[in-house]
């Protein structure tokens, strides 16, 4: 006898999924965005500077312009950019020519890569007492109104202890190889690899105790800029 059943329903396909789109498709449009915003950024923190150089408050420059605070909070934080109108009235306003508005933007950006060896060997106060200083590099007057200076710092047998450095800044100590005792005003600290130490670089300082030798650490030093 023929069944009374109805026929199975046919299984159903599954969806055809589109290939992914490799991960490393890069959008052209988003680097012209971001040269854009770069630009808008480094116009923000001239105007801003100029601001500050003048002593004038956000309103104070509103009244003097005649454009509206929202406005020119958002040029200083680079979230719009300024027509050159907009660049001439704030020109007048600082006495200053329109170009000056974007030098942060042409501005060479330094950089520098030292190849493992070829750091140099340099003289410094803990020179006589031993201690080796290699700069790890250096960046003259730049726009960030800050000096660095990196340097690995070696102790050896023949190194003598030397607690007394004292210069501007502040300086950051990474232990890296060895073990001392590193005093600081009226405090001792004892670093091991992986130690670190930030200090206020006024105070009197250096390895007081060389407790496991040779020692290395890396100084990193920062004062303002004359």
């Amino acid at each position: 006898m023929p069944s009374n059943r109805p026929a199975p329903a046919p299984a159903p396909t599954a969806p055809a999924i589109s290939p992914a789109k490799p991960a490393f498709d890069q959008d052209p449009h988003r680097v012209r965005e971001l040269t854009e915003r770069n630009l808008e950024n480094a116009i923000g923190r001239e105007v801003r500077a100029f601001r500050h150089q003048q002593g004038m408050t956000v309103a104070q420059l509103a009244q003097v312009t005649g454009l509206s605070i929202g406005m020119l909070s958002k040029i200083e934080n680079g979230m719009t950019s300024p027509s050159l109108t907009t660049l001439q009235i704030l020109s007048h306003a600082f006495s200053t020519p329109i170009t000056s508005f974007f030098r942060g933007y042409e501005e060479r950006r330094e950089v520098q890569h030292v190849k493992a060896g070829d750091h140099l060997e340099i003289e410094r106060r803990g020179t006589r007492a031993g201690h080796q200083y290699n700069l790890l590099g250096h960046i003259g007057s730049n726009s960030s109104g800050v000096v660095v200076e990196p340097y690995l710092i070696t102790l050896t047998e023949q190194s003598d202890i030397f607690p007394a450095f004292q210069h501007d800044g502040i300086e950051l100590l990474y232990m890296l190889e060895g073990e001392v005792k590193y005093r600081h005003g009226d405090q001792l600290f004892y670093l091991e690899p992986g130690d670190s130490l930030f200090f206020d670089a006024d105070a009197p300082h250096g390895p007081e105790v060389l407790v496991k030798l040779p020692a290395r650490y890396l100084s990193v030093i920062s004062y303002p800029q004359a």
